[in-house]
């Protein structure tokens, strides 16, 4: 399953079919990271964990690289329907 999942969640990034949260927003500025940083983690990364709590779909939580490859960061999101990929949160993971 989660090798289908990422290969459908990198055809929506790379056909720019995908949206991100404000929150998402704000917590890219606070790390310092740009969308070409999500979108490369997206691509590099892998599905570490899904969330099956939320009654809106289940969340896949991407860890992977920044264009830095020093940098690691995660993505969380969903798909808000069969096209488009809704981004919820972004972080720089730490220690």
């Amino acid at each position: 399953m989660a090798e289908r999942a990422i290969s459908r969640i990198r055809n929506r990034l790379r056909f720019q079919q995908y949206d991100m949260t404000a929150h998402a927003l704000e917590e890219m500025a606070e790390d310092n990271l740009d969308i070409l940083d999500i979108e490369n983690t997206v691509f590099s990364g892998r599905i570490t964990r899904f969330e099956r709590d939320d009654d809106r779909g289940i969340k896949f939580v991407i860890e992977g690289t920044a264009v830095n490859p020093e940098i690691q960061v995660g993505v969380v999101g969903r798909f808000a329907t069969s096209q488009r990929f809704l981004i919820i949160t972004v972080y720089e993971i730490t220690g």
